[in-house]
């Protein structure tokens, strides 16, 4: 590891505080260091656009929570570049290195001895008319909403090439597994383990019951053609980015080519994240 990139949730004083220290850190071990240029203003230091520090660098630091992570894989892209997430909050699945154990992984890092997990990602299309008119890489989830005063989304839904319902509920969840901990279990879908192959499709709040989540194989693409008139409808990809939709538009969802690969606790394993994040086993 010569060339390391540094991400941090920079509202957070404490983020900003401890990615000072992981630079004098490293500066002081031989590794160039490339600071977010946004976060390097909180520092009162030169940075880089956040575009350019993936391609330059072996590893990237995320310093602050989950959705800092997130925000980041969306700039690594097809890279592939390998994430070390430190937890700086109280709820993290991606960023699960906490500070007490940051230098300590960072030295075992150093020394090449560290285990990587790859994590399955979505690509993301919205058809329009028959032709494409955005797009998105995403690591948790999309999902597709109504507004405030909408009222019931119908979505007819494929998998594959066969057509699998017409979904009457508030919106509707294609996660990945990373995702299946996010907005997917706040609605009642299932927790899948990280490295399974497989995405799920969970309605919110569906107008019929019966309507249960669904796991499906990885493989297989997920076609939703949104059906309303005249009603407030969003698509919106890992909680951060999206667009209004349209009635008619399509949102095709098929595994990425690329995967996030983060860097995990040598002294924790995805179990013990679950019981000490959701506080399994307590009274």
């Amino acid at each position: 590891m010569q060339r390391i990139g540094i991400f941090a949730k920079r509202n957070q004083p404490d983020a900003v505080k401890l990615a000072g220290q992981v630079h004098a850190w490293l500066t002081e071990r031989g590794v160039t260091v490339l600071l977010e240029e946004r976060l390097a203003a909180k520092m009162d230091t030169n940075g880089h656009p956040a575009s350019v520090i993936p391609p330059q660098c072996d590893m990237i630091i995320v310093l602050g929570g989950d959705g800092t992570l997130i925000s980041v894989s969306r700039e690594i892209g097809e890279l592939e570049v390998p994430i070390l997430g430190v937890n700086l909050g109280s709820l993290g699945f991606l960023t699960e290195i906490t500070r007490q154990e940051l230098f300590p992984v960072l030295t075992q890092v150093l020394a090449g001895d560290y285990a990587l997990s790859d994590r399955l990602m979505l690509e993301v299309v919205v058809e329009r008319g028959g032709e494409p008119v955005a797009s998105f890489r995403v690591l948790n989830d999309v999902v597709i909403n109504k507004g405030a005063l909408a009222r019931i989304i119908d979505m007819k839904a494929w998998v594959g090439d066969s057509y699998l319902t017409t979904y009457k509920a508030d919106g509707l969840i294609i996660s990945s597994p990373t995702g299946s901990t996010a907005y997917n279990m706040a609605a009642g879908g299932p927790i899948i383990y990280p490295g399974t192959d497989c995405l799920v499709i969970t309605p919110i709040c569906p107008h019929m019951l019966s309507n249960r989540p669904m796991i499906i194989p990885a493989d297989l693409v997920v076609r939703i053609e949104v059906m309303f008139q005249d009603e407030d409808v969003l698509l919106t990809a890992d909680g951060q980015v999206g667009m209004p939709l349209q009635a008619g538009d399509i949102v095709a969802v098929r595994r990425s080519s690329s995967s996030t690969r983060l860097i995990i606790s040598p002294d924790k394993e995805y179990f013990e994240v679950l019981r000490t994040k959701l506080r399994w086993g307590e009274r």
